[in-house]
């Protein structure tokens, strides 16, 4: 069985979070990354494909966060 911090989360990688349809979906997507790894996968996707100054942006406010909830 998988658990929530489980680096191999195959069922929603990079592209599926950060390419969806319309901005809102994108921010969920953002919002359940559940690890830095999965975190970092985002960012480099990110900066491979679209490079989006927002996107980023919320991708560092989420890495703010996890680093936060690890203390």
């Amino acid at each position: 069985m998988e658990s929530a911090n489980d680096t191999e989360n195959d069922d929603f990688p990079p592209e599926k979070r950060l390419e969806a349809p319309n901005h809102r979906l994108i921010k969920a997507g953002i919002e359940t990354i559940p690890d830095m790894e999965t975190l970092r996968e985002c960012v480099a996707y990110e900066n491979a494909h679209q490079n989006r100054t927002q996107i980023l942006r919320r991708l560092k406010w989420k890495a703010e966060e996890l680093r936060e909830n690890e203390e």
